[in-house]
């Protein structure tokens, strides 16, 4: 006998309006925000590693010293010696971490796709998200950053600003796991890829400039969209 589907959870369908919303006020406000930056996949893949627990700032002088150097391939990569590769991505902070970090990649890419991203991006996307978790030194978001930008699966990535705009907007709860994160967006929102791009971007860009670890609410574009307790208990009592 056939199960009745599950039950959504109450307010399950308020929350995504709101999601839905919230993208539109901020495409609204900003337009298209165009990331990520990058001239080839492989650029993308490297700054994806190369952004682990610093800012982008940081990894644009860590790319440009590649790029000078020229090393920016997976052929320059795996034939540079780890001490000057080290020195070039300096920049960008835990060189000698990332510096394995980049070597694993390109390890894996010659490994399992003959070198080629290419090659690694016809691949299904459930079966290259493991594989590349399975490479030493990539986590959830710079697998799904690399799924994303590098390679053009519809996969959301999420990072600490997802995770600061929907706790403080009551969309998820503030413990929230980087998969349930995920699972939100995934259930709200149209399978695509350019639209999980251009989301990803706009959050990025909310946390950035009002979302801050002090809030700015003031003119933030979703504040509308904050409950009135959270927008008291987030940004004080009105006037």
């Amino acid at each position: 006998m056939r199960r009745p589907p599950a039950r959504r959870p109450a307010g399950d369908d308020a929350v995504a309006r709101q999601i839905r919303a919230a993208y539109r006020r901020l495409r609204r406000h900003n337009g298209p925000l165009g990331w990520w930056p990058g001239e080839t996949p492989f650029e993308i893949a490297a700054g994806a590693i190369l952004t682990q627990n610093t800012a982008w700032t940081n990894v644009e002088k860590a790319i440009a010293a590649l790029q000078q150097a020229g090393l920016l391939s997976a052929a320059g990569i795996r034939s540079a010696p780890p001490g000057r590769l080290a020195a070039l991505i300096r920049p960008a902070g835990y060189f000698r971490q990332k510096t394995r970090k980049l070597k694993c990649f390109v390890r894996f890419l010659d490994e399992r796709y003959a070198g080629s991203l290419r090659r690694m991006a016809a691949a299904p996307t459930d079966r290259l998200r493991q594989e590349l978790l399975n490479v030493w030194g990539v986590g959830p978001e710079t697998a799904d950053s690399i799924l994303l930008y590098a390679c053009g699966h519809p996969v959301f990535v999420v990072d600490a600003y997802t995770q600061r705009v929907t706790s403080r907007h009551a969309w998820i709860h503030a413990r929230a796991t980087y998969d349930q994160l995920q699972d939100l967006f995934v259930r709200c929102c149209p399978k695509d890829t350019d639209l999980y791009n251009d989301y990803h971007a706009q959050l990025v860009w909310v946390g950035k400039h009002h979302c801050r670890t002090t809030p700015r609410c003031e003119d933030c574009p979703l504040l509308p969209l904050l409950p009135p307790e959270q927008r008291a208990r987030i940004c004080g009592p009105g006037p």
